[in-house]
C-alpha cells in the first residue's frame, strides 16, 4: 500500500524559499503521478502542481506559475516542490497525492484531484513577516 509523507513546512518571510518533500513508501512512484495541493482555513482545496513519473510532463495552477518548480527522484521515492518568491497568499496546509500513471492527464490530477485516496498527512507552509 502507497504510503505518502510531507516534510518541509514552516515559516518565511515574503520573498522567501522552501521547499517540500513527498517521501513515498510501500510502492514505487514509477508507477504514479504525484500531486501537490494545498488548503488555506475557509478556502477550497488548490491543485498546485503535479507531475507523471512516466514521461515527466507537469502542471503549475495559474497562481504558483514561474515561482514553483516540481520534480521527482525516482531512486529516492520522492517528490519535491521549490517554492520560491513566496507570497503570504501561499500559506496554507500542503498535501501531497499519488494516482496511477497514464489514467489522468497530470492536469486533471492537479484541477479534478487524484482518482484513488492516496494522500499524505501535509505540512504547514506560513508565509509572514
Amino acid at each position: 500500500q502507497l504510503q505518502l509523507v510531507e516534510s518541509g513546512g514552516g515559516l518565511v518571510q515574503p520573498g522567501g524559499s522552501l521547499r517540500l518533500s513527498c517521501a513515498a513508501s510501500g510502492a514505487s512512484l514509477d508507477y504514479y503521478a504525484i500531486g501537490w495541493f494545498r488548503q488555506a482555513p475557509g478556502k477550497k482545496r488548490e491543485g498546485v502542481s503535479c507531475i507523471s513519473s512516466s514521461d515527466g510532463s507537469t502542471y503549475y495552477g495559474d497562481s504558483v506559475k514561474g515561482r514553483f518548480n516540481i520534480s521527482s527522484d525516482n531512486a529516492k521515492n520522492t517528490v519535491y516542490l521549490q517554492m520560491n518568491s513566496m507570497k503570504p497568499d501561499d500559506t496554507a496546509v500542503y498535501y501531497c497525492a499519488a494516482d496511477i500513471d497514464g489514467i489522468m492527464t497530470v492536469r486533471d490530477i492537479c484541477v479534478l484531484g487524484p482518482g484513488r485516496n492516496y494522500w499524505g498527512q501535509g505540512t504547514q507552509v506560513t508565509v509572514s513577516s
